[in-house]
């Protein structure tokens, strides 16, 4: 397993950065998270294609939908 850094130790490295550097640093932030967003959703649209397909789904309204998020 990856050692963790603290999350202060990581602030204070980047504070040490070139303003230039910096902004390279929140872009490729950025850029990870948006991938690992995009992961997400893949997973999440593999595995309802895979209840679809096991026949796990059924049929519903938008209504009750919302009232099985909302209760």
């Amino acid at each position: 397993m990856t050692p963790t850094i603290p999350f202060d130790a990581v602030l204070e490295s980047a504070d040490k950065l070139s303003p230039d550097d910096q902004e390279a640093l929140i872009a490729i932030l950025h850029r990870r998270l948006a991938e690992a967003g995009r992961l997400r959703v893949a997973a999440d649209v593999q595995e309802a294609r895979q209840e679809f397909a096991a026949g796990q789904c059924r049929p519903t309204t938008p209504d009750a939908l919302m009232r099985e998020i909302l209760g």
